[in-house]
């Protein structure tokens, strides 16, 4: 979703046939691949569920997704070509660590929620960069993040302490890096 919001507030910027090939680049790491890893882990009995309750089931997943992020960054999102999106993904690449390395110390963080406030982070100052552009999507994002959370609380998926953890997790990556993009 971060490229869609990153094409839309950049759209003179790029070809459509560049921005297919890009969002093809990051359909394919970030929701096939990771999709094709959880049914490998799966089949291995490596993993339960897509939710990974139990907080050693989430360590090879994050691993994982922690690559994946920074194929993207190295080889396909380069800071020359794509300023702000390339420090949206190595801030998705911090924020996974966090959560791993929290893993490490027996602390669960809702995934969910890191990866929303993450995104509503990085709108919001692509709307800070580009005011002219769509100017209710931050506050629908907030909203978003209220009921992404409740729904959590609701489905016992998490605490209020893992939201508030995966919340900070998210953002917090994103508000550093976007003092240098900005």
């Amino acid at each position: 979703m971060a490229t869609l919001f990153y094409f839309y507030y950049n759209e003179t910027l790029f070809q459509l046939k560049e921005k297919g090939f890009v969002l093809l680049q990051i359909t394919i790491l970030t929701v096939i691949v990771p999709i094709l890893i959880y049914f490998l882990l799966k089949t291995l009995n490596k993993i339960d569920s897509v939710m990974a309750y139990d907080l050693g089931q989430r360590k090879i997943p994050l691993v994982l997704q922690s690559f994946l992020f920074i194929l993207l960054v190295k080889r396909s999102i380069t800071i020359d070509r794509y300023f702000e999106l390339h420090f949206f993904f190595l801030a998705a690449l911090m924020s996974t660590l966090i959560a791993l390395l929290l893993l490490f110390a027996k602390i669960k963080a809702s995934i969910h929620m890191l990866a929303f406030s993450s995104l509503t982070v990085f709108v919001t100052g692509l709307h800070l960069h580009h005011p002219e552009h769509f100017p209710l999507i931050v506050p629908f994002l907030i909203f978003m993040n209220g009921v992404i959370a409740s729904s959590r609380l609701v489905m016992q998926a998490h605490t209020p302490k893992e939201l508030i953890i995966g919340f900070l997790s998210g953002s917090i990556p994103q508000l550093l890096l976007l003092v240098v993009w900005l």
